[in-house]
């Protein structure tokens, strides 16, 4: 494959971040509470992704490697319980613009453990997403309600995410990718149950009624994020990796628009073209860099 496509898959990763959202609404709408809605993602992931497990080739790994890639999913569960927490007290245009600054944290990631420093484009790039992610958020067209206890739960979100992508590209390299997504959900998921316990399990009526939005939310945050991570995040690398899963927040403008029916004002939509340019701008310097080292 070329770089290009493994630039498109993590691309697709951040878009199935955004569509989240609008079945989170819409479960939210019949009556669901967080633990269910949050649970049956988890939980809907896990298995739909072990399934997916058993049709593929099988890699026997050692208790060293499972438990790693295991652990390595705790931060995956860790960034929806920070951002629930955010929302308690931020709104949620303001709750996702301290989500998206793991923009720069996966730069400084990158910086600190692999040494690779971010070039000006790469800085350039991480400016215009985070102007994007203030204008597409609407944050100058709602109250502010801005607390200490939100901004230290957002920033916490931000850094989980951001060490998610981090190491999903990072650990076990080698390890097949679909393998490598159940056990990085498989620790996203214990991680989640752990705070919010699936007492939904034992209530027929919640867990039938669940099933639907859990089916989608379980294949959008739970399967496809990790899958296409695993894929695509070894080449990319997380400091442009983080740039290209920015594409979360258009999908999420787009779909509250198309299928929620939500009022989208013209700053909204300048914010998504700054992102989707900034995340091309980007990726068009970086393949540049590497035509350009491999013929050195």
């Amino acid at each position: 494959m070329k770089l290009w496509h493994y630039a498109l898959i993590v691309f697709l990763g951040g878009c199935s971040y955004g569509v989240l959202s609008t079945f989170v609404k819409l479960a939210y709408a019949a009556g669901f509470t967080v633990s269910a809605v949050t649970g049956g993602q988890y939980l809907f992931g896990v298995v739909l992704t072990w399934l997916a497990v058993l049709f593929t080739k099988k890699k026997k790994l050692t208790r060293i490697q499972t438990s790693r890639l295991i652990l390595s999913g705790v931060p995956f569960g860790l960034t929806g319980i920070f951002y629930y927490q955010a929302l308690q007290t931020l709104n949620a245009s303001l709750a996702i613009v301290f989500l998206f600054q793991f923009v720069w944290i996966g730069a400084l990631l990158e910086w600190g453990f692999h040494k690779k420093k971010p070039t000006m484009t790469k800085l350039i790039s991480i400016a215009l997403l985070l102007v994007g992610s203030v204008l597409a958020a609407n944050i100058f067209q709602e109250p502010l309600a801005l607390s200490w206890q939100g901004s230290l739960w957002g920033m916490l979100a931000a850094l989980s995410f951001s060490t998610f992508v981090f190491l999903s590209g990072s650990v076990e390299k080698e390890t097949p990718p679909i393998l490598k997504s159940a056990l990085l959900s498989t620790g996203g998921a214990l991680t989640v149950f752990i705070v919010f316990p699936p007492t939904f399990l034992f209530d027929l009526d919640i867990l039938m009624g669940i099933i639907p939005y859990g089916l989608a939310l379980g294949i959008f945050g739970g399967v496809l994020p990790p899958l296409l991570y695993s894929i695509g995040m070894p080449h990319v690398g997380s400091g442009l990796g983080t740039i290209l899963t920015s594409s979360e927040l258009p999908v999420v403008v787009t779909m509250s628009s198309l299928v929620l029916g939500e009022d989208i004002s013209w700053p909204q939509w300048i914010g998504v073209i700054i992102i989707l340019y900034g995340i091309v701008n980007s990726n068009i310097r970086f393949r540049s860099y590497r035509s350009a080292k491999s013929y050195m």
